[in-house]
Parts: structure tokens; C-alpha cells; sequence
């Protein structure tokens, strides 16, 4: 591999392709597909009622940060982001310059806990889609339902390192990809969004309606069950059924009391009304929504990383940052979310979405069944639908391994990282040993993330794991429902360990605008005081509420953020070792002693 510490990123990117980058990390037609059913699951059985509302909670959360972010690219452009933001920032101050290398490596330790786990997330989460397709196309040899582990595992291999590859080869191409795969998925989830509204409002209070049969086939009949509840079929082997299926959305079927009338137990099933998609329904609801979408919002802070791949760095990063955000989550998930939420009805219920694989796969079944008159029409609807999905996820994980890398990148050409960080590939001047280092680290948490998947509030029963097909694809890896229930659920782990990096980075982040503009010429109340010091309180709310959730809200895990933060935690106490040795290894002072001649 030839690579040259002395080479230079050439710059390539004017604003539109410095946009599409950031969009396609926040990709909104991947995330509904991926993030629905945790979104159900997490805080169940009542705060999936607050999905939307915890949408717009977590975009005024990033949108204050966006403006920390625009506001500091303007100051200091190059690769690195926030790492390099804090290191100037400090550097600049006339006493507070001792802590600059400090503040650097600090900030830079802790958005690696986001960059090197979040990309392993968008593996995860993607060997699951493909495991629901492959079920959905051979359904002899896979279960939608239950994608097969194997399956899934080698497929994080593959993907990751595929992925890398396209990083590898270097930015111009990247942003081809990701320029083609916003303008497809974007498109998709438009008409997915117009065809699940345009079903509600067709299909009123008492109308016929669509729901799954035991085999994830849609129907508007009623299926027969015996006295122990099972389907009844004839002597050919099909479904008996008793009539046809009605809808209801009235407030006692939206949300059930449970089968036993002595001790009810809400369970959060649909909205009744539009109205109810966009309230809030409690602080708390809402709170644990928001720590979820966090997920869903992030990466518009990427492109502050290409400031050395920007052709005019200080117009144009600040503006696709906002830019990127806005479209995307104001604008995208805001409209995708409601008509999902709003598609919901006692045909497909939240406890139903929670339990799928891929609700949001189900939901288009349902309503291409409806809208092209056939349930095979509907699959191909769906697989088609899937397929920009996978596109949009390719350019998510792309743009997220590509950004992680030149944090790494910019940490190693400052030695704070091991030196062979901070190499560029001779050819393709991308940050080469960093984006391959990150393509393993994704495959490993990938398979990390799937391995425990159907554990906690997801346990399989036995009669489901009983049920799937007999083959090499299920040998291992499934977990009997009592053993799997007492272990915490793998996705929901190192996705509130991203969650948690992302709150200290964009926390730090927030901090750094302060320090940056305290002392400038361009100082402005609000946008450099006002907006960060909420942007940081609200990011501070959130992690918090990871913490104290569990034991506030019915139904919430304390397992899974409890293991995250342990996971932050020694990430933190590693990186403070790191930082010790690796100082007095290259005779670095931790604290600075003589302030640099810098300008303003």
C-alpha cells in the first residue's frame, strides 16, 4: 500500500457536494425501515405513542448544535472537525492556551466513541434488512420474521469491507454514489409516505382492511383460531376464514388494557386521530423518544471533517450543515414519520412493529396489497422499496466510515493517534490504514450488534425458534425465550453507545463555540452563547435521562444504557491512559507552557 505522510487531500467539493455527503449519513428512507421497531420496543408499552414528538424534541437538540458546528467551520476549515475546532479555539486564547492539546485529544477521543461504533450500527442494521429480504424472497430456506444469525454475520463482513473499499478509493467517488443514492431514496420515501397516508384516509373507522396472516402475507379476512388460539386451516392446507377484517381506530382498541381486567396494563397499540401522532403524551415519552431519534439525526456534522476536500471550506461547510439537517430531518423525517405513525391501526399495531424485523417492510406489504390489488404486487412493491433502502444504507455507512476515518486521520498526522494514522494513500489521498482499521472495527460490532438481537423484550419464544426452517442457516445462534429474556438486547447496546458518544461530542462541540467566540471580533449573544449553552444543556438532558429513565418509566430497560455507559466509561478511562503514556513516550507536555503566535 503506498502512502506518504507529506501528501495533501485535493480539493474537490463545492456545496452541493458537500451537502450530499452529510444526507447521506442522516438518510431518512434507511432509518425509518431500520430505527421504527427499536423506536416501539424502546420505552414499550407506552412511549412508542410519542415517536413524532421525540423526533422534534432531538431536531431543535441538533439543530442548536448544527449552528455550533456552521459557526466554528466559518473560524477554523480543515479535516479533523471538532477535534481541530477545540485545538484552535484554545490556541487562540490568551490564557486558556495551556489546555489546547488537552481540549483536543479529549474531544477527539470522545468522537471516536460515535465514529467507530455508529458505522458498526449502520452493519448491524443492514445484515438485518438484507435477512428480512432473503426471508421474504426464500422463504423455504429463511424467515423474514427471524433472519438467519449465520447469515447475518457473514454478511457484516462483506458489507464493511465493501463499504471501505468505495471510502478507500476516495471522496470524488464517494459523492457520486451518495449524490445518486439521496436523489432515489429521498424519491422512495416520498411515495411511501403518500400511498401509507393516502391507505388511512381511505380506510375509515369500520371499513375493510388489510392485516398479516401467521405467514407475513397481507389479508383482509378474518383468520379462524381454535380454542387454543391457533389458525385454523382446511384439509388443503389454506386459511379458514370467518369474514372480513374491519378496522377499528376507536381510543379503547388504541390502547389496551391487557388480558386481565383485574390488573390492566396499558399497551400502546395506535393513534385514533391525527391529532394524537404530533402530541407529545407525556414529558417522559417524549424525553425517551428523543434519546432514540438522536440516532436517526446525527451526521450533519460530517462535513466539517472535509474542510481539506472543500473547494471554498468557509461559505460552504457551514451552509450544507444546516442545509443537510434541514432538509433531511425538518423536512423528510418530519413527513415520514407521521404518515407512519399515522398508518398504524388494529390491522398492524405497535406491539406488531416492535415484533417484526421490519415493520416498516410489513407496512408497505399492506398497503401495495391495497393500492395494486394483489399481495404479490405488494411483496414487489416492497423488495423495490427495500432495494433504495439498501442504497441509501450504502451511502450512510459510506459517508460515516469516510468521516470517522479522517478524525482518525487528523489525530494521527498530529501524533496523538499511532503516526501511521496520519498517512495518505499515494494515489487516492484518502486516509487509507484508518478507513481500513475502521472497516474491521464495523464488521466486528456488526456482528456484535445482531448476535444478541432477539434477547431482552425481544425473546423468541421457543415455538417460534421451533418453527423456523430446519438448515445450516439456523444451526446456531438462536437462544431459548428464558435464557434469551435475562440477556440485554445487543442492537439497543451499541446503539445507545453511539447515542453516547454523540451526546459528548456534541456537548464538547457546543463548549468549544463558546470558548471560540468569547474573545472574537464577531461575537453574537445569541448565536454564540445562547444557542450553544441550550444546544449543550439539551444534549446533557438527554444522556441523563438514559440514566434515570429506567427507574421513571414503566416498561424501560436499565441494561442496556447501564452497559453503555460502562462502555463509555472505559473508553474515557483508556483514552486518559492513552493520553498519559503517549505523552511521556514523545516528550509531549500535557499542558502547554508558551502561547503560539496565532492571529485572530
Amino acid at each position: 500500500m503506498a502512502e506518504k505522510s507529506t501528501a495533501t487531500m485535493k480539493p474537490t467539493l463545492g456545496l452541493t457536494g458537500l451537502t450530499m455527503n452529510a444526507m447521506a449519513l442522516i438518510a431518512p428512507g434507511a432509518f425509518l425501515w431500520l430505527t421504527f421497531g427499536q423506536q416501539c420496543l424502546y420505552g414499550a408499552p407506552m412511549a412508542g405513542s410519542a415517536m413524532w414528538f421525540g423526533i422534534l424534541i432531538a431536531l431543535a437538540l441538533c439543530l442548536a448544535t448544527a449552528v455550533s458546528y456552521a459557526e466554528l467551520s466559518k473560524l477554523y476549515p480543515g479535516a479533523g472537525s471538532s477535534y481541530v475546532f477545540a485545538e484552535q479555539a484554545f490556541l487562540r486564547k490568551q490564557k486558556a492556551f495551556k489546555w489546547a492539546r488537552v481540549a483536543k485529544f479529549v474531544i477527539g477521543w470522545a468522537s471516536h466513541l460515535y465514529y467507530w461504533i455508529y458505522p458498526g450500527v449502520m452493519v448491524g442494521v443492514t445484515s438485518i434488512l438484507c435477512g428480512y429480504v432473503m426471508g421474504v424472497l426464500f422463504p423455504s430456506v429463511f424467515s423474514s420474521a427471524v433472519p438467519s444469525p449465520l447469515f447475518m454475520y457473514g454478511f457484516c463482513v462483506v458489507f464493511a469491507l465493501g463499504v471501505s473499499y468505495i471510502a478507500y478509493r476516495g471522496v470524488a467517488g464517494a459523492t457520486a454514489v451518495n449524490v445518486a443514492i439521496n436523489v432515489i431514496q429521498i424519491t422512495a420515501l416520498l411515495i411511501f409516505a403518500a400511498i401509507a397516508l393516502a391507505y388511512r384516509i381511505n380506510h375509515p373507522q369500520g371499513s375493510v382492511g388489510y392485516t398479516l396472516n401467521p405467514d407475513g402475507v397481507p389479508t383482509n379476512k378474518v383468520i379462524a383460531v381454535d380454542k387454543d388460539g391457533n389458525p385454523v386451516k382446511n384439509a388443503a392446507g389454506h386459511y379458514v376464514y370467518t369474514g372480513d377484517f374491519k378496522l377499528d381506530y376507536s381510543p379503547s382498541a388504541a390502547v389496551d388494557k391487557g388480558s386481565d381486567p383485574k390488573n390492566p396494563t396499558d399497551t400502546f397499540e395506535f393513534h385514533s386521530t391525527a391529532k394524537s401522532v404530533v402530541s407529545p403524551h407525556g414529558l417522559n415519552y417524549a424525553l425517551i423518544q428523543a434519546c432514540i431519534a438522536i440516532l436517526i439525526l446525527v451526521g450533519f456534522e460530517s462535513v466539517s471533517a472535509m474542510g481539506e476536500e472543500a473547494k471554498n471550506a468557509k461559505r460552504d461547510i457551514p451552509i450544507a450543515i444546516i442545509l443537510s439537517l434541514v432538509i433531511q430531518g425538518a423536512f423528510c423525517y418530519l413527513i415520514e414519520y407521521f404518515c407512519a405513525n399515522y398508518f398504524l391501526n388494529s390491522g398492524y399495531t405497535m406491539t406488531t412493529a416492535a415484533g417484526s424485523a421490519a415493520p416498516i417492510g410489513d407496512m408497505m406489504q399492506i398497503t401495495g396489497t391495497w393500492l395494486f390489488g394483489s399481495a404479490a404486487a405488494g411483496k414487489a412493491y416492497m423488495l423495490v422499496q427495500a432495494f433504495t433502502v439498501f442504497l441509501a444504507l450504502i451511502g450512510t455507512t459510506l459517508s460515516c466510515i469516510s468521516t470517522g476515518a479522517r478524525v482518525t486521520y487528523a489525530m494521527g498526522r498530529d501524533e496523538e493517534m499511532g503516526a501511521h494514522f496520519g498517512m495518505l494513500h499515494e494515489k487516492n489521498l484518502t486516509p487509507a490504514r484508518s478507513i481500513w482499521t475502521l472497516g474491521i472495527i464495523s464488521a466486528v460490532i456488526g456482528i456484535i450488534s445482531v448476535a444478541f438481537y432477539f434477547c431482552n423484550g425481544a425473546a423468541l419464544a421457543d415455538s417460534a425458534i421451533a418453527s423456523l426452517p430446519h438448515n445450516i442457516w439456523y444451526s446456531f445462534g438462536l437462544i431459548r425465550h428464558d435464557t434469551a429474556a435475562l440477556i440485554p438486547q445487543s442492537m439497543l447496546v451499541v446503539t445507545l453507545a453511539s447515542n453516547f458518544g454523540t451526546f459528548l461530542l456534541y456537548m464538547l462541540t457546543n463548549f468549544i463555540a463558546i470558548v471560540a467566540f468569547v474573545e472574537h471580533h464577531s461575537f453574537n449573544t445569541f448565536k454564540h452563547v445562547v444557542i450553544p449553552v441550550f444546544g449543550l444543556l439539551a444534549n446533557l438532558a438527554c444522556m441523563l435521562f438514559y440514566l434515570i429513565g429506567p427507574f421513571s418509566v414503566s416498561g424501560m430497560s436499565w441494561k442496556e444504557p447501564y452497559i453503555a455507559l460502562g462502555i463509555a466509561a472505559v473508553w474515557g478511562i483508556w483514552g486518559a491512559i492513552y493520553f498519559i503514556r503517549r505523552s511521556k513516550a514523545s516528550g509531549k507536555p500535557a499542558l502547554l507552557t508558551t502561547a503560539p503566535n496565532l492571529g485572530s
